[in-house]
């Protein structure tokens, strides 16, 4: 038996678009009733014209005023019920909307949170931005422009045909015919050629957004080396590849609204003929044939806006087939059904852990062994793209080793909880984030219990004491916005305080000196290899070889491969790559 073939992307669309249409179901009965509000608002607004028309007709004639009182109590009722189920059809969908977009973004963020540290390969976060705000956004169109038109105006239309049947069968038969043709053809016309339009628009949206988060994240660099004018290039670029794209739908927009008008004018013509005929042959009493004419006219709002929904459903589509790459992407990692207790204490042990990332030929990791033991120093040297960080997420399984294994006490991490491993091995990342808060707040991240004299001592023993102590707030002093109030040294060094006060049982520390002078590095790594009235075995990263005279053990690796390993003085009595990366130094 052949293999069944791999869905089109087009019915992966569609697909996408099928089950966020289905996360209106916890709430279909707010979906009902919006529709039945907005067809009671359309029923309405005809009445209304139709009652007005009857009104008008009869008052030529110059009847007892009485006689009208019924007509005149009927338009006031109607044009009151037409502006009451309006505004509760708008309350309503807007209120369905706007929860099941709460349930969409939750559902995203929840399923964004294990995805970022490894997950994500390939996609830059500004279309991770894009995709959080700009697509789910678009989704709000299904419910509110998408979903809801079509029902409605299925409803109206064979309500009102049925009750112009009742009165002149004929004009029931054009009005069903136009309605169907503005109701049906223009929307099919419509999506048809709105498709390839649709289909450019959330990339191109996204494309922009990318540039923008990029450029208003390298800004201060962008200002020093003069590069202002070439990235506001490729904005306007992108801005208007995705006014390109835009430009055609507006048309196609426009046309079939056009279109749609015109198909009601020729309607209105054609019952009219049909009513003047029937008048004058007495098969309908005269003062009916304004109320009909009024009703045909009322009759096409409820069909004027589904080309315009039919458009909205490519660009839906799209947006839905998008957040499901992200929301239905593989986990890089999972926690085992049944997880293993955390062991407390022992070493971290990785025997020969290999990594290998789809679509490289060159391994990441090959053949890595190192042991932890409680209370040890480890430095973990070699140039950017050795694979040193890469072993740093395997450690803390923010991914899992092709091969190899990699065990905490004795047990391997994969059959821990992911939150309990995390808690007993903390890694500092190299780009850690720095919240708009204070510096204790910052620090406390890791330890919310942790009272100020704790905070200030891990602060201290980061290097930061007289700093600390020569801010007027001291601890309490604000960091700014992602930490633009701070050095970038300073900033490493408030995240290694993080790492020094979290009451885990390993700690990993990525490039600690990334932002430091030679001299401020030095004497970083240098502290940390000496100072052992911490029990917690420390793996430090980084690509600076001076300071580490104190370590236990020094491992190098090049393009994913330990070359040598030892003590600062047996490497560089050996005269290897340690050696060398020193004299580099």
């Amino acid at each position: 038996m052949s293999a069944a073939a791999p869905p089109t992307p087009e019915l992966d669309r569609w697909g996408a678009l099928v089950r966020a249409a289905r996360l209106v179901s916890p709430r279909r009965g707010e979906l009902i009733l919006s529709i039945a509000l907005g067809a009671g608002a359309i029923l309405a607004a005809v009445g209304l014209l139709a009652v007005a028309g009857v009104l008008i007709s009869k008052a030529a004639l110059r009847p007892e005023i009485l006689t009208l009182t019924i007509f005149t109590v009927g338009v006031r009722a109607l044009a009151i019920a037409r502006a009451l189920l309006r505004y509760g059809e708008r309350l309503v969908s807007h209120d369905l909307a706007f929860r099941v977009l709460a349930d969409l973004r939750v559902r995203f963020f929840e399923r964004l949170i294990p995805l970022v540290p490894e997950g994500l390969r390939g996609i830059r976060s500004g279309d991770v931005l894009s995709r959080f705000v700009g697509d789910v956004d678009t989704l709000q169109d299904l419910y509110l422009r998408a979903l809801g038109p079509p029902l409605i105006a299925l409803l109206a239309i064979v309500l009102l045909a049925g009750a112009v049947a009742i009165v002149l069968p004929a004009a029931a038969a054009v009005l069903i015919a136009t309605m169907l043709i503005a109701g049906l053809l223009l929307p099919a016309l419509a999506a048809r050629a709105g498709r390839r339009s649709g289909l450019r628009e959330a990339p191109a949206r996204a494309q922009l957004s990318s540039e923008l988060v990029e450029l208003v994240s390298g800004a201060a660099e962008l200002a020093v080396y003069g590069r202002e004018q070439q990235w506001a290039e490729r904005i306007e670029q992108a801005d208007a590849k995705l006014a390109a794209t835009e430009r055609p739908g507006a048309w196609i927009s426009g046309l079939t609204s056009g279109a749609g008008v015109a198909i009601g004018g020729a309607a209105m013509i054609a019952v009219a003929a049909i009513g003047v005929q029937a008048t004058a042959s007495g098969q309908l009493d005269g003062v009916l044939l304004a109320g009909i004419v009024f009703l045909t006219i009322g009759a096409f709002e409820a069909v004027v806006g589904l080309p315009d929904a039919a458009q909205r459903l490519t660009a839906c589509a799209q947006a839905a087939a998008r957040l499901e790459t992200v929301t239905e992407a593989p986990l890089p990692v999972s926690d085992p059904p049944s997880p293993a207790p955390l062991p407390l204490g022992g070493a971290l042990v990785l025997e020969d852990v290999c990594v290998r990332f789809e679509g490289r030929e060159q391994a990441a990791l090959s053949d890595v062994s190192a042991t932890l033991e409680p209370g040890s120093r480890i430095a973990l040297v070699g140039a950017s793209g050795a694979g040193k960080t890469t072993l740093a997420s395997c450690a803390v399984r923010f991914l899992d080793p092709s091969s190899g294994r990699i065990t905490l006490g004795g047990c391997d991490i994969r059959e821990l909880s992911q939150d309990a491993l995390r808690s007993a091995i903390r890694l500092v990342s190299q780009d850690a984030y720095l919240f708009t808060t204070t510096i204790a707040q910052n620090v406390r991240l890791a330890a919310p219990d942790a009272d100020d004299e704790q905070i200030i001592a891990a602060l201290a023993r980061a290097g930061l004491g007289p700093w600390i102590a020569s801010l007027p707030e001291g601890i309490e002093t604000l960091v700014g916005e992602e930490g633009a109030e701070v050095s970038g040294g300073q900033r490493g060094r408030i995240a290694l305080a993080r790492g020094f006060i979290s009451p885990s049982q390993i700690v990993i520390l990525d490039e600690p000196t990334a932002n430091l002078d030679a001299a401020g590095a030095r004497d970083l790594l240098s502290a940390i290899g000496s100072e052992r009235s911490d029990r917690r075995a420390m793996l430090v990263i980084t690509h600076t070889v001076e300071g580490l005279e104190e370590f236990d053990e020094i491992i190098v690796l090049e393009t994913g491969a330990v070359v040598e390993r030892g003590t600062w003085g047996e490497l560089i009595a050996a005269k290897g790559a340690l050696a060398r990366l020193s004299a580099a130094a």
